[in-house]
């Protein structure tokens, strides 16, 4: 059973994946430390993980530990990692009993000693009913009221609003609010005016709207060695460079040369040494350097031409995928924020301290 019931607590979740909950909670948990001093935080259930100390730990955890100094144990800051085969276990032998005392166990030794906490949960409201934990039951067990995080627009975002308000509301969770999240900026005081109208109208306020900002969409150049399992063979980590666009080099020397601009990666075989020439000499001459190389095939380069990427102001780095399925791979990317991404995670808090109001937030606790 839950024994902290004092410390205030406020749990996040979101109309649908990738709404932007950990852009939410990485700006709020920034204003609640100014705030208060001692937060603490928690994902009781998260479904990307990594592994430390032989632990599995939802990054966005991680994150949130790197970047706040937060003094909680990882493993009580992610007590439920679902793994491949978690589902299937569940179903079948149900332990609902002992996951429910590990999420209370865990929240109480986050909360120990802190004067605010936040709840993050993942997707939307329903996700993680098939082990009978979705984010409303969470909610509910935590005895936490709930801020929704939805997408730009109006129709559409309070549709799935008040869809996913009906299961919280069908557990006995209250929802204080919902904040909007990557709206054109030219549409900011529009969006407002109308959103408003309509929350009300489902008896919601409207407690902040988020302008959409292209860097938090873009990937860095770690983020793309990690999906595509790529060795640094040039450079240092972390690559901490922002990609805006990549392209494969599969064109002649001279035309290759046009698309190197800062904050472009090239994909390319490490046997095209026409087109690392071209590069090469490219970024000597214009003294503008493009944000990393991808050398792709699992080709080494020669001798000669190692020689010469070493001289480049580029990381290079070397993967054993095709350049297609290279590319391939980054398009699909899901960028998340990192614990590295230093430039993205200041705007996000600049952003979020300037566009949601904390203070209604607070006061419907």
């Amino acid at each position: 059973m839950l024994q902290n019931l004092l410390t205030p607590r406020v749990f996040i979740a979101a109309t649908r994946q990738n709404d932007g909950k950990t852009t939410t909670s990485l700006g709020l948990l920034a204003a609640l430390q100014r705030r208060y001093g001692r937060v603490g935080y928690i994902k009781p259930v998260g479904q990307r993980f990594v592994e430390i100390d032989e632990q599995k730990i939802d990054e966005d955890a991680v994150i949130m530990d790197r970047v706040f100094r937060l003094n909680c144990p990882l493993v009580d800051m992610s007590p439920i990692a679902v793994e491949p085969d978690f589902t299937r276990k569940y179903l079948q032998s149900s332990n609902l009993e002992a996951l429910v005392k590990r999420i209370h166990k865990a929240f109480d030794r986050v909360a120990w000693e802190k004067d605010f906490v936040l709840c993050e949960g993942t997707g939307h409201a329903g996700v993680g009913s098939v082990f009978d934990l979705s984010n409303a039951n969470v909610a509910k067990l935590l005895n936490a009221k709930v801020v929704i995080v939805t997408r730009g627009g109006i129709g559409q975002p309070i549709d799935e609003t008040v869809m996913n308000h009906a299961l919280f509301k069908q557990e006995g969770v209250q929802v204080i609010g919902v904040i909007i999240n990557k709206v054109l900026p030219e549409k900011l005081d529009y969006i407002t005016e109308f959103a408003q109208r309509g929350l009300k109208r489902k008896g919601l306020e409207l407690l902040g709207v988020v302008p959409y900002q292209p860097i938090l969409s873009r990937p860095t150049l770690g983020a793309i060695a990690d999906e595509l399992e790529a060795e640094i063979l040039v450079g240092k980590s972390p690559l901490t460079q922002i990609v805006n666009q990549v392209v494969i080099g599969a064109m002649g020397a001279e035309r290759a040369k046009t698309l190197l601009k800062p904050n472009v990666v090239m994909i390319v075989p490490a046997d095209r040494e026409d087109i690392l020439n071209a590069a090469t000499e490219h970024m000597k001459a214009t003294k503008a350097p493009i944000a990393g190389l991808v050398l792709s095939d699992d080709i080494k380069p020669t001798p000669s031409m190692l020689k010469q990427l070493r001289e480049l102001p580029c990381p290079v780095i070397i993967t054993n995928k095709d350049s297609y399925h290279a590319a391939s791979v980054v398009h699909d990317l899901i960028v998340k924020t990192r614990p590295d991404d230093s430039q993205k995670i200041q705007l996000i808090q600049e952003i979020i301290s300037k566009n949601v109001n904390l203070n209604r937030i607070l006061n419907a606790l």
